[in-house]
């Protein structure tokens, strides 16, 4: 009974309220917009962009080298591959920026750099897609 009309406020989320309220600021120049098509979204390690999964290719590390230590990078092209998996977006532009920041192996969690001959490959044969 003692409450002032303040403390009777407090705590209160509306959707008119001061709480209710989106940002005014404008979006940082770093943020993108999600796509919106349907379906699960994953980040490019070349440019960072943010994009279907569909529209990315899939790199895993191939373990199962016959007769080698040392994993392979490949496309996964069914998206099946076991394995933690780093996605790019099928251009040339992507691929030279990945690999100057040395973001395949980071994204892959190895030590150490990882040849890109197979992707680069596969990039170059698929059809108009590399700028």
């Amino acid at each position: 009974m003692g409450r002032s009309r303040m403390t009777d406020r407090r705590g209160r989320l509306s959707s008119t309220g001061p709480r209710a309220r989106t940002s005014t600021m404008p979006p940082d120049s770093t943020t993108h917009p999600v796509p919106t098509g349907s379906g699960p979204v994953r980040t490019c390690v070349g440019c960072r962009q943010r994009d279907l999964r569909s529209a990315l290719l899939r790199l895993v590390l191939d373990r199962s080298g016959a007769g080698t230590d040392e994993p392979r990078l490949v496309v996964d092209a069914g998206r099946s591959l076991p394995g933690r998996g780093a996605w790019l977006h099928a251009s040339t532009r992507c691929l030279e920026t990945a690999e100057r920041r040395r973001a395949v192996p980071r994204a892959l969690r190895v030590a150490g750099p990882l040849d890109l001959a197979a992707v680069r490959a596969a990039i170059e044969a698929r059809p108009g897609e590399h700028l």
